[in-house]
């Protein structure tokens, strides 16, 4: 008698079991942004004779290092600030639609690595208000994702991937950065 009891109380513990595997594992397609976005923008490093040109500026640097080259090896321990102009082509004399600024910090002895926060700050007619940025960038890697923390205006709260690769590099006076940035989060 007990078995016949058992068997169905089995059957329906097998049956729970079952279907609260198959809700865990739920598929979610994926998401589509709401709004894609791909600017340049171009990083002057100062040298100590280019003042007028430049448009950041080593502002930390470890006791080995100096503020006019950066440090050895892999430019460990340097902090560095930028204002850069940002555009719509590759082309650093174009008319700029904004500003990146913000800060970058080398932070590993072993390979070229950063660690980013900046803003992009809009100025044009297309564009008003700011994106924020924050996130590693492991430079040597063709392209690199951080994550879209914020914004303001036309940005207002938005979240998402910004998605870099490095488009020009000319030693360490100038790099030239392409930023594809996919917002999953819109709120205007």
């Amino acid at each position: 008698m007990a078995a016949k009891a058992l068997i169905p109380a089995l059957f329906f513990c097998f049956l729970f079991s079952i279907s609260t595997i198959s809700h865990s594992y739920r598929f979610y397609p994926p998401v589509k942004p709401c709004k894609e976005l791909v600017f340049f923008f171009h990083d002057i490093l100062y040298k100590g004779y280019n003042r007028d040109n430049a448009t950041a500026a080593i502002v930390g640097a470890p006791d080995w290092g100096n503020k006019t080259a950066v440090a050895s090896p892999f430019n460990f321990g340097d902090l560095v600030v930028f204002d850069d102009p940002i555009t719509l082509d590759n082309n650093l004399h174009s008319p700029p639609v904004g500003r990146a600024q913000g800060m970058y910090l080398y932070d590993q002895q072993a390979t070229y690595s950063a660690w980013l926060s900046f803003s992009l700050v809009f100025n044009s007619t297309e564009h008003k208000g700011s994106l924020n940025f924050a996130g590693a960038d492991p430079l040597l890697n063709k392209t690199r994702d951080i994550s879209v923390i914020g914004g303001t205006g036309d940005f207002f709260m938005a979240r998402g991937i910004a998605t870099l690769s490095t488009d020009a590099f000319e030693g360490d006076v100038y790099f030239r950065l392409r930023v594809d940035i996919k917002l999953y989060e819109c709120w205007k």
